[in-house]
């Protein structure tokens, strides 16, 4: 293409390009022609659509994290949507992906740069000030004004994603910057240099400190560690120190499910929370240690704590401890020189081993041979490497504490706890080449169900479950737990195989006893395809209301 022939939105392609995106996730409109028409003349990059600009979002956060389950460079993934209504539509799915730190750059059109400033010009879809909506949302927020700022602007957007804490980010560019014609040469070559986060040496020495002389050291890993590809690093200090580790549910998959010092993730068992309390060091990896994390703020520690964070704002956020501002693997690295190793002593193997049979003893106290059932038979379906995406459903709860995430990487959404997010999150990932596997119920289905239509169009390999229970099963739980009874739980559904398969989508009514069969032949099966799961499942008991032993 000549660069007479060249628009804005060129300008923004070929910066995306030369920054490594390689999949675009968009939906058109009106103001966001000058994009998409540069998309079209640009064979070497993937547009993945939807049909709702919430699942264009989650699909694109889906992606990424799928990309940072393979390592390498921070898989920075961009998302183009038009101004005002389809822009607004992606803040909940925004809020997600800044809640469990996952780089998305959000791209919008916006009206002629004459509207801009909060004047009421009557333009389509205008807003007095869109930024705004965004500010408190994601990371950080840009205006491209005129052609030439594409390139700093992009690549400024892209830094900030990319940079730890990772994060969605948002850039507005005005109509008729994408629609007229620039004169800049084409865009071949963006470097771009998020900065690393590495430990102060004074901190790092005081943390070896204090590990070095604990009697009772424990490591508690967050999704910091997970994202930071702090497995390595974190394995080695553990058996340095000899220390139990367990994790947050974001955390799962930072240190091996069997490990003799892994814990695993019970994180709402008291056992769990309690283990945690009576560390004389608890060293908290890329956590802030939040409601969920502390068993809702009922987790009270008695001795030490070092936590290391690549978000300065959660450090020391809700209790005192020598804070530690640096991505984790970087401070896990500084950190192992500083830690003599300890001769083993069986002491914390056994220590964890009898945590874990706390944990099952309390469950089997319970009526929930079902639930386990049903959970592990889906683990056992899930061939390796393949990712799994859960919506806020009851299965998903149990799959917070559960899975074992070893080979079979876990993505759900209890960063922000919003529905809908397990089946456009799983197309994401599979526009990456990989199989996934969607879990949701049936009310958060209803909630992605048009995207069926985009696993259709685009040949994508997912296998969605659909566990049908009637409702929101744990809004029903939580409102009869408290109140003796629920509204507005109780759901109207279409028969969701009979619609997938109006989609061309094979679907398959299952049930609990042959639910691991039929999973695993789904998950063989090349394109979309649908499992429905008639199943009414428990959550176990929760232990911050009652600590008396089970």
């Amino acid at each position: 293409m000549s660069g007479t022939d060249r628009i804005g939105g060129d300008v923004v392609v070929e910066t995306l390009r030369a920054l490594g995106a390689r999949t675009v996730f968009g939906l058109p409109g009106q103001h966001a022609l000058g994009l998409f028409e540069a998309l079209r003349r640009a064979p070497d990059i993937t547009v993945i659509g939807a049909r709702v600009e919430n699942n264009l979002a989650f699909a694109a956060d889906g992606h990424a994290r799928a990309r940072l389950d393979a390592g390498g460079a921070v898989p920075v993934t961009p998302m183009i949507v038009s101004t005002g209504p389809g822009a607004l539509l992606t803040l909940a799915s925004l809020q997600e992906a800044h809640a469990s730190s996952v780089p998305v750059l959000g791209i919008s059109s916006q009206i002629p740069v004459a509207g801009l400033g909060g004047g009421r010009h009557g333009y389509l879809h205008e807003l007095p000030d869109q930024q705004a909506s965004f500010r408190g949302v994601v990371k950080s927020v840009h205006t491209a004004r005129t052609a030439s700022q594409l390139p700093a602007v992009l690549r400024a957007a892209w830094e900030s994603a990319a940079t730890a804490p990772y994060g969605p980010v948002w850039v507005e560019i005005p109509q008729n910057v994408l629609l007229e014609p620039v004169s800049l040469p084409p865009i071949t070559s963006v470097p771009a240099a998020p900065p690393s986060l590495a430990p102060l040496p004074e901190l790092v020495a005081r943390a070896a400190e204090l590990l070095a002389t604990a009697e009772n050291p424990v490591i508690l890993a967050g999704g910091g560690a997970v994202r930071s590809g702090a497995g390595e690093p974190l394995r080695a200090l553990a058996e340095a120190l000899r220390a139990p580790v367990l994790s947050t549910f974001g955390g799962k998959g930072a240190f091996a499910w069997d490990h003799p010092l892994s814990g695993q993730s019970w994180a709402e068992d008291w056992h769990s929370t309690e283990f945690l309390a009576g560390a004389d060091v608890l060293l908290v990896l890329g956590s802030g240690l939040g409601e969920l994390s502390s068993n809702y703020r009922e987790f009270t520690p008695r001795g030490r704590m070092i936590q290391i964070e690549a978000d300065a704002g959660k450090l020391e956020s809700n209790y005192p401890a020598l804070g530690i501002h640096a991505d984790v693997t970087l401070a896990l690295e500084a950190l192992l020189p500083l830690v003599p190793a300890r001769e083993p002593d069986g002491r914390a193997e056994a220590a964890v081993a009898d945590l874990l049979k706390k944990v099952r003893a309390r469950l089997d106290a319970q009526p929930l041979d079902q639930e386990r059932r049903v959970l592990a038979d889906v683990r056992a379906a899930v061939g390796e490497g393949t990712p799994s995406f859960w919506d806020m459903t009851i299965l998903g709860y149990w799959a917070w504490s559960a899975w074992n995430a070893d080979g079979a990487p876990i993505h759900t959404s209890q960063g922000a706890g919003g529905l809908g997010y397990g089946f456009p999150g799983a197309l994401g990932a599979a526009a990456t080449g990989r199989r996934a596997l969607a879990v949701s119920g049936d009310g958060g289905a209803m909630y992605g169900i048009a995207e069926l239509a985009t696993a259709v169009q685009h040949g994508l390999d997912v296998t969605w479950l659909i566990v049908d229970d009637g409702g929101y099963g744990i809004l029903r739980e939580y409102l009869t737990g408290a109140f003796g009874q629920s509204t507005a739980t109780e759901l109207a559904r279409p028969d969701f195989v009979a619609l997938a398969g109006s989609f061309g989508v094979p679907a398959k009514l299952s049930s609990v006893d042959t639910i691991g069969a039929d999973l695993a032949e789904a998950l063989r099966t090349p394109g979309p395809n649908v499992v429905v799961l008639p199943a009414l499942l428990r959550m176990f008991a929760p232990t911050h209301l009652d600590r008396e032993e089970p």
